[in-house]
């Protein structure tokens, strides 16, 4: 099993730390993945999240960029409902500029959490992803109506699209596709095979790609790599009952928690939809995971309140998929 590797990172806050703790985490730990051989190192765009400090992808993107020197640096994704599509392209033409041949542009179609969020972002209707990125390709590949991208023409930028109702622009505009599959969804699966099916190849790929986004903890012991998933998935039952995704806790105190029975239906829930254990368990796994989609590469998305055991699963699955 010799997958390509990459990395989804969100600038998660734990508890007792704040906002430039988190960012300064994620630029340190990009320089770590690279030193594994990681190919990629992608960071997320959020708006108004008290447990996550990316708000700014292209910005966030720069600071990696500037701190590592081989790993591919891009945003998995920037929203683009939330951009226009000149000014996607003008920054990502700038750091193309600064930074080479390794930037990537990963778009998706999410809008602001709340209603008051899209507001002060002037969120666009979602429904208009598919003609923005047309625009956007169309900036990058030279203009419209007169209106350059500079300095972004002619750069030959990656662009990848995220999955969220997005695999048919794809597929039609010959792009990438990124998407999120825990293991046997079909819907995930039937979505990959439309992809495929339906894709045509363009100057940005001749071939469909499937990037496959997956959160993956190894540990010595099973127990240890669960462990590692916990204050994610507690995040997001406290998001589920109360709206709000908060920054992480350390496990115990959320194994020690009394939760309620809903609570504890979604976590229980939110901890089985990952690939966690030994290296042992995990291996198989993958392959599973692998063989079933055709993958052409894993976005590793694991997040953990302690970063040193966070950067040792990710050195056992470098080690295990070398």
């Amino acid at each position: 099993m010799s997958p390509r590797l990459s990395v989804l990172d969100r600038s998660h806050l734990r508890v007792g730390g704040n906002a430039q703790d988190a960012l300064r985490e994620t630029v340190r730990f990009a320089q770590e993945v690279e030193r594994l051989g990681y190919h990629r190192f992608w960071v997320a765009e959020h708006h108004g999240v008290p447990g996550v400090a990316g708000a700014a992808p292209t910005v966030l993107a720069s600071a990696v960029a500037a701190a590592t020197s081989r790993i591919r640096v891009g945003s998995g994704g920037v929203m683009l409902p939330n951009h226009q599509p000149l000014v996607v392209a003008e920054q990502f033409g700038v750091l193309a500029s600064l930074f080479g041949d390794r930037v990537d542009v990963g778009l998706g179609r999410s809008l602001g959490f709340t209603g008051a969020i899209r507001k002060a972002l002037a969120a666009e209707d979602a429904s208009r992803f598919t003609e923005q990125l047309a625009d956007l390709l169309a900036y990058l590949d030279g203009g419209i109506g007169g209106v350059h991208a500079v300095p972004a023409e002619g750069l030959d930028l990656p662009v990848f699209v995220l999955a969220t109702r997005n695999a048919t622009s794809a597929a039609e505009l010959g792009l990438p596709l990124v998407i999120a599959s825990p293991l046997g969804e079909q819907q995930v699966l039937r979505t990959i095979d439309d992809y495929r099916q339906n894709f045509r190849p363009s100057r940005r790929a001749e071939e469909p790609y499937v990037v496959l986004a997956r959160s993956v903890a190894v540990a010595d012991t099973t127990e240890d790599a669960r462990r590692l998933l916990v204050p994610e998935a507690w995040a997001g039952v406290w998001s589920r009952t109360r709206g709000e995704f908060p920054p992480l806790e350390d496990p115990d105190r959320v194994l020690a928690r009394e939760m309620t029975d809903r609570e504890r239906t979604h976590f229980t829930r939110a901890v089985r939809g990952h690939t966690y254990g030994t290296p042992d368990d995990v291996a198989p796994a993958l392959e599973d995971l692998l063989a079933t989609t055709a993958a052409d590469e894993l976005l590793v998305t694991t997040t953990g309140h302690d970063q040193d055991e966070r950067l040792r699963s990710y050195r056992l699955l470098a080690e295990l998929t070398a």
